[in-house]
């Protein structure tokens, strides 16, 4: 039987995703551009830090016969044991597979370098996707000259912002040629904004939606704020979404506080209806990538309350689209202020966020990835075949 030698060549990748909880928004790039993979044709295999076989994702990947293997380990292992175990196990399976592109995910810019080193012993082409960069964080001068080879090493370097990849450069000195910025892929529609929510704006309705994880997120400088006794005297509430390793400490802060107009409505897959009822999207972060719950809220027509870390001053304009703050309490307060004094405003405000975000962000960001992905394997795979000819 005669083959179509027009037929695209079945591609080998792997990818590595080092998020440390069972599923966060920066999983959903590497999670859907897999997916699209594995449907053109490709063999596909993963390793997530942490596994949940219940997660709806992970389910969608094992169906298409992508596995989806834990990296955990005994969590009473110390920690240089842990790096060995992973090493050993991703060693022993790349060695075997040699796959024509590994994909590194990490949840900040740093924590699965010790993997790109591994490719480079192994001779294995990789790229590296940074979900987060902070300036809390700087690698110290005897970890920056490897921290800068892993990088450099690398075929693409993707970040989600070009803070955090100007950031990501200064920190570890040089300037990186193969960097470039990419976009998460959303959970909410894209084609048009929400409707408002219908009633008249007698309470002003806002949603921090995020991971209940303060050293990044942020919320206890946001409970402190409320507690404020002109944010007491006022028909405004929060409901925060999300939850995290301080959940508790939160609820007991604002317990603590006296602030009683917030409510905790835990997780949801359910984006859209949070935008449905809450007129404005609040985040006190600070250290991010560029959140995903920015650009939901700006696809559903809603403005933003925000930080300036990552890449929020990149997508949205202070007192057009949104309101911007520094990352301290007297700042959120007075970005606040702002959007209570124009909450009237809000509406046209988030008509305009809409069309911004929508000349920001493309309509399938995992696709377009994908894509991405597909033609860097390709040429590798191209470049190692030419390669084997020459020696033989």
């Amino acid at each position: 039987m005669k083959t179509n030698e027009c037929a695209p060549a079945r591609l080998r990748f792997a990818v590595v995703s080092t998020c440390p909880e069972p599923w966060g928004g920066s999983e959903e790039l590497w999670a859907q551009a897999a997916t699209f993979l594995v449907e053109q044709g490709h063999s596909v295999s993963a390793f997530k830090t942490v596994v949940d076989a219940r997660n709806p994702r992970i389910q969608q990947l094992k169906s298409l016969s992508c596995p989806v293997r834990d990296l955990r380990t005994p969590a009473h292992l110390p920690r240089r044991i842990i790096t060995l175990l992973h090493f050993i196990f991703m060693a022993l399976h790349l060695t075997i597979r040699r796959p024509d592109l590994v994909v590194i995910s990490q949840g900040d810019n740093y924590d699965a370098l010790h993997f790109g080193k591994l490719c480079d012993k192994l001779k294995l082409p990789y790229i590296l996707i940074s979900q987060k960069a902070s300036q809390y964080f700087w690698p110290s001068d005897l970890s920056r000259k490897f921290r800068r080879e892993v990088f450099e090493g690398a075929l693409r370097c993707f970040f989600v912002s070009e803070h955090n990849r100007n950031l990501t450069e200064d920190q570890i000195g040089v300037r990186l040629t193969n960097a470039e910025v990419v976009r998460n892929p959303f959970l909410v529609p894209y084609h048009e904004p929400l409707q408002w929510p219908t009633g008249e704006m007698e309470c002003l309705r806002l949603a921090c939606v995020a991971r209940l994880y303060l050293m990044d997120k942020g919320q206890d400088m946001l409970l402190r704020v409320l507690a404020k006794e002109k944010w007491r005297n006022r028909s405004v509430h929060v409901s925060f979404f999300g939850q995290g390793i301080n959940r508790d400490g939160l609820s007991d802060l604002a317990a603590r506080l006296g602030v009683s107009n917030v409510k905790f409505a835990g997780q949801t897959n359910d984006v859209t209806g949070i935008w449905k009822t809450h007129h404005a999207l609040i985040l006190p972060s600070r250290a991010e990538g560029l959140p995903l719950s920015l650009v939901e809220a700006m696809l559903c027509g809603r403005p933003a309350i925000v930080t300036k870390v990552g890449g929020n001053e990149e997508i949205l304009d202070d007192g057009v689209t949104g309101f911007l703050a520094s990352p301290i309490e007297d700042s959120i307060d007075g970005a606040l202020e702002q959007a209570w004094a124009r909450r009237h405003e809000l509406q046209q405000m988030g008509a305009m966020a809409a069309a911004r975000v929508r000349e920001m962000v493309p309509p399938d960001p995992a696709g377009a990835f994908a894509e991405i992905l597909t033609a860097v394997a390709q040429r590798t795979r191209e470049g190692r075949i030419t390669d084997e000819a020459l020696i033989n």
